[in-house]
């Protein structure tokens, strides 16, 4: 397959005042192929959130390539690197990061009101629908987020991340704020949209999530210390159904 992301020789160094340096990545290469599902793992300081952050155009490398679909990511002007991060990458977050007064469709169409896609509204609540629709959430289009448990906000903004369609979506500790049960949920619906060609790259430090994706990749220092495939990734929908009763959470 066709790598959609190549990084070579990245580095990430943030100063703070004149004199102390922190040197967050250490020359990673790593390249992610279309319908990929990796896991970054690693310790607190390790560098995974870095290397999400660049991978998301969030933030530049102080040193290194970052070729997005042969594109050399450091090239593009701030109105480039809107567009990526709004219309090629797909962001999820542990804390959902949803809009308290609006309901879950409304949250959804934010991306599209953004893109200056030129869709008219019946087309934007369309494809909001669906995205909804994608994630298992269609009956509760019209609920705000307190109306929904933790495992449906994350499907809502799982959606938002969906909706506009992209090839890349970056999960940042998606799980660490759910529990057992809802976690199974949750990595059920990144494997459906793994299966359907979306590449997953996922930062986590619960080896059970990775265990859920097709690849480890460990870091320690700010460098890779462990590039593994994963032999036979465990199904969630299976986990879910072997699951005895009392451990079952409400819907």
């Amino acid at each position: 397959m066709a790598a959609v992301i190549e990084i070579h020789d990245l580095h990430k160094t943030y100063h703070i005042g004149r004199e102390m340096a922190v040197h967050a990545l250490r020359g990673v290469s790593l390249s992610f192929d279309a319908g990929g599902f990796a896991a970054i793992m690693g310790a607190s300081g390790s560098g995974k959130s870095t290397m999400l952050n660049i991978l998301g155009c969030l933030d530049p490398p102080s040193q290194g390539r970052y070729l997005l679909n042969d594109a050399d990511v450091a090239r593009f002007d701030h109105e480039r690197l809107a567009a990526v991060r709004n219309s090629e990458i797909g962001f999820v977050f542990q804390s959902f990061n949803l809009l308290s007064r609006t309901t879950a469709l409304e949250n959804i169409e934010l991306p599209l009101m953004y893109n200056r896609s030129g869709l008219r509204m019946r087309e934007i609540r369309a494809r909001a629908m669906a995205a909804l629709e994608r994630v298992g959430l269609a009956d509760r289009a019209d609920h705000h987020p307190s109306q929904l448990s933790g495992g449906q906000q994350q499907r809502v903004a799982l959606a938002r991340a969906l909706v506009n369609e992209p090839a890349v979506l970056l999960a940042d500790e998606p799980t660490g704020n759910l529990d057992s049960h809802t976690t199974l949920e949750i990595m059920s619906v990144f494997q459906e949209l793994n299966d359907q060609g979306i590449l997953i790259i996922m930062v986590t430090h619960e080896p059970d999530v990775g265990a859920f994706t097709r690849r480890i990749i460990e870091m320690r220092d700010g460098r890779v210390i462990r590039d593994a495939p994963v032999a036979r990734p465990v199904r969630a929908a299976e986990a879910l159904e072997n699951l005895p009763p009392e451990s079952a959470a409400a819907p």
